[in-house]
C-alpha cells in the first residue's frame, strides 16, 4: 500500500481555549503516532500553538502558519484560502479536518470531523454574528468533504437529517478514554465535593445544578460542588446565580485545568454530575467512569450511547428530578459500587488506539489510488 501524506488542519487549536476537541486532537495524535510508524503526517498550526502537539515520532512535522486563532475572521480567511496553497505545495494525499471546518478550495480529498451540529440543534445558544459563519461553513465542509467522521450516532444521524448527506459518507469513530484514569479507581480518596466538568456554555444547564446544588446544602452543607472547565459563555451568569442563591464558598469555578490537575479532581470527588441538555459525544461522563466515579448525568440520547447502564440517569430539564438524583448520589445508595465496576467495564470499551485505527481506516478510504497518484514527497527544498 503506497505510503500516504497526511495533513492535519489543526488551525483551529487555541489551547486551554476550545474544550475537548483540544482533547480529542491530542489523544488521537498521540494515539496515530503510537500505530503508524509509515505514513508521513504533516501538521498545520497556528501561532498561538506550540510544537508539543507534534507526538515524538520521526514521521510527524509541524507547517507552522502565520495565523493567530483567537482573531476568528482571520483564521477563517487562513483556513480558505492559505491552506489551500499550503496544502498543495506539501503534495498531501488527504488532509483530515478535526475542528469542523475545511478548506473548500483544497484540491486533495479531504475528511473533516463533526463532534456534533449543535448549530442546528440549538442556534438559540450561538451569538447573532457567530451563527451564519457556522451555519455557512459547516455546511460547505460536510459537502465539500469527500468522508466525514461523527463521534457519535446522534451526530451521524444529525449529519444525515440536516445536511441531506448519504449515510455511507459518514463513519462513526467514538473519542476513546485516558487508559491513565482506570488507575486512578484504585488511588480514589473521595471528599465531600460533587465533580462537573464542562465548559460554562448555555447548554450545559448549570443554572439548574446551581439551584439543585441548593436544595441539596441545606440538607447536606458540607457538601461543595467543583465545576471545572473552559470558562465560555454562561461564566458571569453562573458565578452571579451561585452569588444570589448564598452558595459562595460551596461553589468553585476552576477555569481550565492542566490534565494532571483534572485527573486529581477524578481522584478525590464524591461524585460526578454531567446536566448538559445537548451532547455530541460526553467525554468527561466517560473519564469520570473510567476513573471510577460514581456518576449522575442527563437522560439524552448521546449520554445513554456513552453511559450505558452505568450512569445514574435524570430529566435535564426537571430540576427536581437533579436534586433527587444528587441526593442519591451522596447518599451512598446500594447501587453505587455497582455503577461503579459497570462505569468501569463500559469505559473500557473506547479506547485512544481504536478511534487512531478507524480514523487512519477513513482517512486511507478516502483516498482514490489509481496507479502513481498518491502524491510523492516534497524534493529537498521545496
Amino acid at each position: 500500500m503506497p505510503r500516504l501524506r497526511i495533513g492535519v488542519n489543526a488551525l483551529y487549536l487555541i489551547p486551554g481555549g476550545v474544550g475537548g476537541t483540544e482533547i480529542y486532537l491530542r489523544s488521537l495524535l498521540q494515539a496515530l503516532a503510537e500505530i503508524d510508524s509509515r505514513n508521513e503526517y504533516v501538521l498545520f498550526i497556528n501561532r498561538e500553538t506550540g510544537p508539543d502537539l507534534a507526538p515524538d515520532a520521526p514521521n510527524f512535522t509541524l507547517a507552522p502558519q502565520s495565523v493567530r486563532a483567537a482573531v476568528r475572521p482571520a483564521r477563517i480567511l487562513w483556513e480558505q484560502l492559505v491552506l489551500p496553497v499550503a496544502a498543495r505545495y506539501h503534495r498531501l494525499s488527504v488532509l483530515l479536518n478535526p475542528g469542523f471546518t475545511a478548506p473548500v478550495l483544497a484540491r486533495c480529498p479531504q475528511v473533516t470531523v463533526f463532534h456534533d451540529l449543535q448549530h442546528k440543534r440549538h442556534p438559540e445558544h450561538f451569538r447573532r454574528l457567530d451563527l451564519p459563519f457556522w451555519q455557512m461553513l459547516l455546511y460547505a465542509s460536510a459537502h465539500r468533504s469527500r468522508r466525514l467522521i461523527a463521534v457519535s450516532e446522534a451526530t451521524r444521524d444529525d449529519l444525515v437529517a440536516f445536511y441531506r448527506l448519504p449515510p455511507e459518507r459518514i463513519a462513526v469513530v467514538p473519542h476513546g478514554v485516558d487508559q491513565r484514569l482506570f488507575g486512578i479507581a484504585d488511588a480514589r480518596a473521595p471528599e465531600p465535593f460533587l465533580l462537573s466538568v464542562s465548559t460554562l456554555h448555555p447548554h450545559k444547564n448549570l443554572g439548574r445544578l446551581l439551584r439543585a446544588f441548593a436544595s441539596l446544602h441545606q440538607e447536606r452543607p458540607e457538601f461543595k460542588l467543583v465545576l471545572a472547565g473552559m470558562k465560555g459563555f454562561s461564566t458571569r451568569a453562573v458565578e452571579d446565580l451561585a452569588s444570589d442563591l448564598g452558595l459562595g464558598a460551596s461553589v468553585h469555578i476552576t477555569g481550565w485545568l492542566p490534565r494532571e490537575q483534572l485527573h486529581d479532581l477524578y481522584r478525590t470527588a464524591w461524585a460526578f454530575v454531567y446536566p448538559s441538555t445537548f451532547e455530541g459525544f460526553g467525554m468527561p461522563a466517560l473519564e469520570a467512569m473510567a476513573a471510577g466515579v460514581p456518576i449522575a448525568c442527563s437522560d439524552i440520547r448521546t449520554l445513554r450511547e456513552v453511559a450505558g447502564g452505568a450512569a445514574l440517569l435524570f430529566d435535564p430539564l426537571d430540576q427536581t428530578a437533579i436534586t433527587n438524583a444528587l441526593k442519591q448520589l451522596v447518599s451512598g445508595d446500594a447501587e453505587r459500587a455497582g455503577r461503579v465496576a459497570a462505569g468501569q467495564e463500559r469505559a473500557r470499551r473506547f479506547s485512544w488506539r481504536r478511534a487512531a485505527e478507524q480514523t487512519l481506516a477513513v482517512l486511507r478510504s478516502s483516498v482514490f489510488i489509481r496507479g502513481s497518484s498518491v502524491p510523492a514527497s516534497p524534493k529537498s527544498g521545496a
